[in-house]
């Protein structure tokens, strides 16, 4: 969308069939779209871990960005501080904030490579992985481990790992993609709580 003003038309028109619960606009104003405990349309045919009906265990937020753009500092403060509350009011923990695009590699691409994950995971509202080398063939395997079960080719799995944790990487599958899935899959494993994506 070119604006909130667009997204919001847009997850307000029935005949549309997608929704969200909350819409963030680019000044920092939060718009509740739909109650935490209703479901929301915003995830889709998608899958992270064992949950394949995403939108009946998620709460889902929309950011006003056109996925190629600087996120502004007034959206980004908002952001934490409405995460801040559904992580506390939910117990989902940090590593399960998503990314749409974690959950439907290669259907969706938000929130892109603009989007400053590494801010939110030194907020304890996100996860960060360390460095370091690992085994190129043990990477979809800990990929799994850590949440990313979309039934996917290698490549479209790559590059929505690479959107999130390396979004400016090029080329094939490096060591230094497989140590940060390792790193992942080892400090946390996928589990059965809630996400917010």
């Amino acid at each position: 969308m070119t604006s909130a003003e667009a997204a919001f038309r847009a997850l307000s028109n029935p005949e549309v069939e997608v929704s969200a619960h909350y819409l963030i606009a680019e000044t920092g104003d939060v718009m509740a779209m739909v109650d935490e405990a209703e479901r929301a349309w915003h995830a889709g045919a998608g899958r992270w871990g064992d949950v394949v009906d995403v939108n009946s265990r998620s709460i889902g937020i929309e950011l006003a960005n056109d996925g190629f753009s600087p996120f502004s500092a007034a959206l980004m403060d908002a952001l934490e501080e409405l995460l801040v509350g559904i992580m506390e009011r939910w117990a989902i923990p940090a590593e399960r904030v998503i990314a749409h695009s974690d959950l439907a590699p290669g259907r969706k691409i938000d929130p892109g490579r603009r989007f400053d994950w590494q801010r939110l995971a030194r907020q304890e509202l996100a996860v960060w992985p360390e460095q370091g080398a690992g085994d190129v063939d043990a990477f979809r395997a800990n990929a799994a481990a850590f949440g990313y079960t979309a039934d996917v080719d290698d490549e479209t799995l790559l590059a929505a790992f690479r959107l999130r944790f390396r979004p400016w990487a090029k080329g094939p599958l490096s060591a230094r993609d497989a140590g940060l899935a390792a790193d992942l899959a080892r400090r946390y494993p996928i589990d059965r709580h809630g996400v917010v994506a």
